[in-house]
């Protein structure tokens, strides 16, 4: 107990000490605004935590409000005075004013996709007939927002290409709202589904009815839809008794015959299950598999549902059921466990094809339905193979490749031949023969090897000069693999060296690599994070004061944590969409569904390692921080904005260094892109001008086309 009472004691004389925080000796930077301190404090598990600023959590708030407006003018007034602002905003624009587009859906010789000219700020939706006829355009969300940030995405299209789903989307919202159009009369149909958030829309091949998964206030629900008929009267199929915490999808197979749930429990879930029901001859739901405690991707051709999973097998393998006869007894394993990752597997034209990674280099192979290797497709260089993308009916499918430096090309592949041609290939002036790419292997705290691409110019003199950007993620299963970046490009051109480091906790290796960096082990992941920037300096590749880290989401509590925990190591931070007040993240939004991935402060134990590394809870007062710059939005509706703004708050507060301390809010955009390609410069030009503000870069070097 004497234990419980000294962290209570602590805390208490942190909040004291914030309270009589001055701001640090005059270097020119004028003070940040004054916040106002409302104290709540309150007994976790024995331990008094204090929170100056919990009043800031109420976005709404006309008190809130008025602060955001003062910060934004705060950071506006210094970001604007940069001498390489203008500089940065003329390097990036033809990185990011490029023509655009997606890989097709393709039905019936029908090709949806998106396109967005150079001049765009965002794709629309197009049909083409036949893949060299004339693209026609279908949705136009620029003259659907004089900001343009609305965004429009292709849900579903009918077997014979005559009737689709397209969504909406605001300003970055995870919420969307479908709509139903006939394309042969480009007209809407009545039918008005609101805004929510789906997980699944599929019609059906005789185009009378879809399918489709809804969130709602009393968990995920599945409905079927008759086309033509009010919303109000669709029928819940599936989810009752699933709570919010949960995320059911749903999908109908190619042909219509079966409609495919999947339940996960919380995101990057260690727990899935997987039910489908004939919609032909109209049957119940069935099981699949519901009572195994380890994740299942489902894929559906013909008969024959494929099962991705890491059921004993951390690397992931491939079963196979027949659906007519479904029992665990009759499953057969297609794709054994081997030494590289199983990522993803596609049911395409009669043939299988399975994404593997290993040592974080992706490959395809295509293989017989039975597992018997077709062919692979190795990538060109060091980067990233996209899965491919088609349908069951069709051989033909679709892929992409990417890297740093190197922009997006996506192929048009038949699976039964191996001939692939260029879809598309994105444009940019980027001279790729003055940049490499490298992979190194650094030992982390406990001695675990663990892989970071370095990426710079060529023939660069290893002697600690050189501006350095970090980055990682290391959370829910997601592999950071290399690819495309308009702000890396810029960077390196500028003279900076790129450096993305595969942490633990991510999907690199694996369940096992996974697992590594979760709930009671998360702190590894911020170990892994450290010891590459000690790695970076060691090294000789640059020195603390010319070192940068940035992060987002996931990689925002990354980047809070090393920042709180080594202050010492960095020049210059940048948390975008962050979690950082980890005793209280669950409270909000969809946040229920990291639970798995973090746990909850309301459970004891658990409490004792969330508390040890929450971010929010260590900012030292008096303490000598890096330069930060927080970003976040009133559209971030995955990621709370209150993370962003109460750290903000108590950074400024706290900091005894000549720092400054940012916040970038943006009132129109959030967690998952829809930011038109104009404020995206204006945004990114923000953060790289920042950046070598606080390294003393001129950013003066290169252009981005080498020149």
């Amino acid at each position: 107990m004497r234990s419980k009472h000294l962290l209570s004691l602590l805390a208490i004389l942190g909040f004291l000490a914030i309270l009589g925080a001055q701001m640090p000796h005059d270097t020119g930077i004028p003070a940040p605004p004054r916040t106002q301190v409302n104290a709540v404090k309150e007994t976790m598990h024995g331990v008094v935590i204090v929170d100056p600023y919990r009043w800031l959590e109420d976005q709404n708030s006309p008190r809130t409000r008025k602060w955001i407006d003062a910060e934004n003018a705060y950071t506006d007034s210094l970001l604007s005075k940069i001498a390489v602002r203008d500089e940065l905003r003329k390097k990036l624009s033809p990185l990011l004013n490029t023509e655009y587009m997606s890989w097709a859906l393709v039905r019936n010789g029908h090709y949806f996709f998106l396109h967005r000219r150079a001049d765009q700020d965002q794709p629309s939706l197009y049909m083409r007939n036949g893949v060299e006829g004339r693209d026609e355009l279908l949705v136009d969300p620029l003259a659907l927002s004089p900001e343009h940030t609305t965004t429009v995405n292709i849900s579903s299209v009918s077997r014979d290409g005559s009737l689709i789903v397209y969504s909406l989307r605001q300003g970055g919202e995870d919420e969307i709202t479908p709509h139903l159009l006939d394309v042969v009369a480009h007209k809407e149909l009545p039918d008005k589904f609101p805004r929510a958030r789906y997980y699944g829309i599929a019609l059906l091949p005789d185009k009378k009815e879809l399918y489709y998964t809804k969130q709602t206030d009393r968990g995920p629900r599945v409905y079927g839809h008759k086309v033509g008929t009010a919303v109000d009267h669709d029928r819940e199929i599936f989810g009752k008794g699933y709570g919010r915490e949960k995320i059911i999808s749903s999908t109908v197979s190619p042909d219509g015959r079966y409609l495919v749930i999947t339940v996960s429990y919380g995101s990057a879930a260690a727990k899935t299950e997987v039910y489908f029901q004939d919609l032909q001859h109209k049957g119940p739901v069935k099981s699949v598999v519901n009572n195994i405690r380890a994740a299942f991707f489902p894929a559906v051709a013909g008969d024959m549902m494929y099962l991705r999973t890491d059921w004993k097998a951390p690397r992931s393998r491939l079963l196979e059921v027949d659906l007519k006869n479904p029992g665990r007894e009759h499953w057969r394993e297609i794709i054994p466990q081997g030494d590289a990752v199983l990522e993803n597997v596609t049911a395409i034209g009669g043939k299988l094809v399975a994404r593997f990674t290993k040592n974080v280099v992706t490959s395809l192979k295509v293989l017989e339905p039975n597992g018997k290797l077709v062919r692979e497709i190795d990538p060109p260089t060091l980067g990233t193979l996209s899965a491919m993308a088609g349908t069951w009916d069709s051989t033909e499918g679709f892929y992409a490749f990417n890297s740093f430096y190197i922009p997006t090309v996506i192929y048009r592949y038949d699976v039964a031949t191996g001939k692939q041609t260029t879809w598309f290939q994105a444009k940019i002036p980027v001279d790729a023969d003055q940049y490499e790419v490298k992979q190194v292997w650094y030992p982390s705290k406990d001695g675990t090897k663990i892989p970071m691409f370095l990426v710079h110019a060529k023939g660069i003199k290893l002697d600690g000069s050189h501006p350095v950007l970090l980055t990682g993620y290391g959370g829910f299963d997601v592999s950071s693999s290399p690819s495309y970046s308009p702000a890396a490009t810029a960077w390196i051109s500028s003279g900076g060296v790129f450096a993305l480091a595969n942490l633990r906790g991510g999907g690199e290796f694996g369940e096992d690599w996974h697992h590594a960096g979760m709930l009671e082990k998360k702190q590894n992941v911020f170990d892994d994070f450290i010891a590459a920037a000690e790695w970076l300096i060691q090294n000789k590749y640059t020195t603390p004061q010319k070192l940068a880290i940035r992060g987002a989401s996931n990689g925002g509590l990354l980047v809070g944590a090393a920042l709180t925990q080594r202050p010492d190591l960095f020049g210059a931070v940048i948390c975008g969409y962050p979690l950082l007040d980890m005793l209280r993240y669950e409270k909000f939004l969809v946040a229920g569904y990291w639970v798995p991935e973090y746990g909850s402060a309301e459970n004891a134990d658990q409490f004792k390692y969330i508390y040890a590394y929450s971010p929010y809870q260590h900012v030292k007062a008096g303490g000598r921080y890096p330069a930060v710059l927080l970003i976040s939005g009133d559209s971030d509706t995955r990621v709370a904005p209150l993370h962003a703004r109460k750290m903000t708050a108590l950074l400024q507060a706290s900091n005894a260094s000549d720092k400054p301390i940012l916040l970038h809010y943006d009132t129109s955009a959030g967690h998952s892109g829809g930011t038109p390609v104009s404020k995206q410069i204006e945004n990114t030009a923000d953060e790289l001008s920042f950046l070598m503000w606080q390294l003393g870069m001129t950013g003066q070097t290169q252009t981005a086309a080498g020149q």
